[in-house]
Parts: C-alpha cells; sequence; structure tokens
C-alpha cells in the first residue's frame, strides 16, 4: 500500500469528524436553551402572558432581549411591588438566565407578554414564541395555552396597547 492510499483513510476520517463536530455543535446550540412547563394563559383579545422555566445549558449567562409570536406583539415583563402595591412594566435589560441555571417565568413575576393579540389563544391549543438574545441567537418553542383563573389581571388603560382606542 502506498503512502498516498494510506492517507486516504485519514484525510476521511478527520472529514467526518469535522463534519460530525459541526453537527453536534448544532444540536448542542439548539439545546443551549430550553424552556420547560411553559403554558399561555387563554384570552380571546388584548393582552395575556406566557411562563414557563428557561434552562440556559452553557457557561456564560443567556440575555433573552426580545420575545415574538405570530399571534401578538411581544415584551418581555417584571413585575414590582412597591408601597403603592405591585406594577407590571417591561423588563429593563431584559431577562437573564445564568449560566449553567435557570429562570422562572411566572404569574406575579417574569413573564412573556402579548399585546394586541391579532388572534384568540384558545385552551388546547399551541402557540410559536421565539426568544432572541443579546448577541443575536434565537430560539423558538410551542407553548401551549391553558385556562388559568389566578393572576386576574387589571391593567390600565392603553397598557402596552398601540391602538388610539
Amino acid at each position: 500500500m502506498t503512502a498516498r492510499h494510506r492517507a486516504a483513510p485519514l484525510v476521511l476520517g478527520l472529514a467526518l469528524l469535522t463534519a460530525t463536530a459541526g453537527c453536534t455543535a448544532g444540536a448542542r446550540a439548539d439545546a443551549d436553551l430550553t424552556f420547560t412547563d411553559a403554558w399561555a394563559k387563554a384570552a380571546d383579545s388584548g393582552m395575556t402572558a406566557a411562563f414557563g422555566t428557561l434552562t440556559n445549558a452553557t457557561d456564560s449567562d443567556v440575555t433573552v432581549v426580545a420575545a415574538e409570536s405570530h399571534v401578538a406583539r411581544m415584551e418581555l415583563h417584571e413585575v414590582v411591588r412597591g408601597s403603592d402595591g405591585a406594577v407590571m412594566r417591561p423588563k429593563d435589560g431584559g431577562l437573564v438566565v445564568p449560566a449553567r441555571g435557570t429562570l422562572t417565568l411566572e404569574p406575579g413575576g417574569d413573564h412573556l407578554m402579548f399585546l394586541d393579540l391579532t388572534a384568540p389563544l384558545v385552551p388546547g391549543d399551541d402557540v410559536d414564541v421565539t426568544l432572541v438574545s443579546a448577541d443575536g441567537a434565537t430560539w423558538s418553542f410551542s407553548v401551549p395555552i391553558r385556562t388559568f383563573e389566578g393572576a386576574d389581571e387589571d391593567y390600565p388603560p392603553q397598557h402596552g396597547s398601540t391602538s388610539d382606542s
């Protein structure tokens, strides 16, 4: 066997290893941020929210700076408690999911807000949500819709609305 013939399997092996490493990295990137126990509160119109647990499998914090959905404009929100009670507002700086940690989105706390719904969110259906990080990475999730009687929010007029009515 010539040196050229002996080198061929090595070159082929390195090519396969490189291709496999690329696929593995891509597969890991999809799992870098997961959204478990996710759900969105059913609503006919107006606004509602999504909740669950974001888990970061990387060694660096992930800062989610935006959320997107085809059924509404979205914002990242927090609830802040003060002497005047609890106030819901957009979360400055985004939602930080710590390295190798979790961030719980829950009624009365941090959450993903749907504003100006263009279609009802019906219990038993799913809604697609995409999260965008500060570095431009995106993650898409299918979030089940369910009824929820708690956290019956009372929003001031025009809160989060882009309409003039």
